[in-house]
């Protein structure tokens, strides 16, 4: 995305969410009005498993942003 226009992307499902979750994460004020905070984010030894993206909205608040292919 060069010229700040939005395209179709071709690809796999693991290519394409990750993709999708690079190109949000560094967009994310702009896009969703969220500051971005870190991604693949642990979620402990407990549920052993991790968050795709977390952030703050406006308020503050935390979101979880999890990126899936529904296809």
């Amino acid at each position: 995305m060069t010229d700040g226009a939005v395209r179709r992307i071709e690809g796999g499902a693991a290519e394409l969410e990750r993709h999708l979750q690079v190109l949000i994460e560094a967009n994310m004020p702009e896009m969703l009005g969220m500051r971005f905070l870190a991604h693949e984010y642990s979620t402990g030894p407990v549920h052993r498993g991790r968050i795709d993206t977390l952030a703050l909205d406006e308020d503050g608040s935390p979101v979880i942003v999890e990126f899936t292919d529904r296809r």
